[in-house]
């Protein structure tokens, strides 16, 4: 029995698969903004150079898009993950007051939950009560709120990291549009942004456990109409101007 309970111990506090699992999720929301800056400047460049073949046109555009598209990405991640944490805060203050008037309560609560798991009433029982008084309001966070209070987001860090992922993606189209010659600058943009979308693909995929083909077909079909119709709808404007 005590070698079962050592094992739910380390399992209810097992650091390792909770920061591998925390570092996928970031490489993956790295991996999407990259993904966003491509479509989203591509697009735009795209567009402004369907309507005119000024390259200094198509260059400014191209850093406004860069600069505003990453700055909403920022502000957005940023918005979110606050909202995210001040929920988490308010549940853990909830937490900490159940913990101090009802003790016995939250911990027959515990038990329940690892009675809900498998192990029997009286395993179960003898672990909420040894988790509860090593650290109570970590045991009952984690396993009732799927919380460590200890690794709670940091707002500011998600947004440069949204900031940053999403300009290396808009440098992608921005440089394959404005350095080669005018002639063909669109096909150099456009064969550039699908090396990147199916590398974007392929990364995310494997991150996913999904299949790497249908993902970069995918997110290369998306890349490709994004730039179809801004480039027609800026030749169009173009036209009428």
């Amino acid at each position: 029995m005590t070698e079962t309970k050592d094992a739910v111990e380390t399992h209810a506090h097992e650091p390792h698969s909770d920061a591998l699992g925390g570092r996928l999720n970031w490489l993956r929301a790295g991996v999407l903004g990259a993904n966003d800056g491509i479509v989203s400047v591509a697009g735009l460049v795209v567009g402004v150079a369907g309507a005119t073949s000024d390259r200094g046109a198509v260059l400014m555009a191209g850093i406004a898009g860069l600069v505003a598209g990453a700055l909403s990405m920022a502000g957005g991640e940023y918005v979110s993950v606050s909202t995210q944490r001040d929920t988490e805060r308010a549940a853990l203050r909830l937490e900490t007051y159940e913990l101090k008037t009802m003790p016995e309560a939250e911990e027959r609560e515990l038990a329940e939950i690892y009675e809900g798991k498998g192990l029997s009433p009286e395993l179960a029982a003898e672990v909420a009560r040894e988790l509860t008084a090593e650290d109570a309001l970590h045991a009952h966070a984690e396993a009732e709120l799927g919380i460590d209070p200890d690794a709670l987001t940091s707002p500011w860090q998600a947004a440069w990291a949204s900031f940053v992922s999403f300009s290396i993606g808009a440098l992608l189209p921005l440089l394959a549009i404005t350095l080669p010659p005018s002639s063909w600058h669109v096909w150099t943009c456009a064969l550039g942004v699908a090396l990147g979308l199916a590398l974007t693909g392929y990364v995310s995929a494997r991150l996913g456990s999904a299949s790497p083909a249908r993902a970069v077909l995918r997110n290369v079909a998306v890349g490709a109409l994004t730039m179809l119709i801004t480039y027609y709808a800026g030749h169009l404007f173009g036209a009428v101007t």
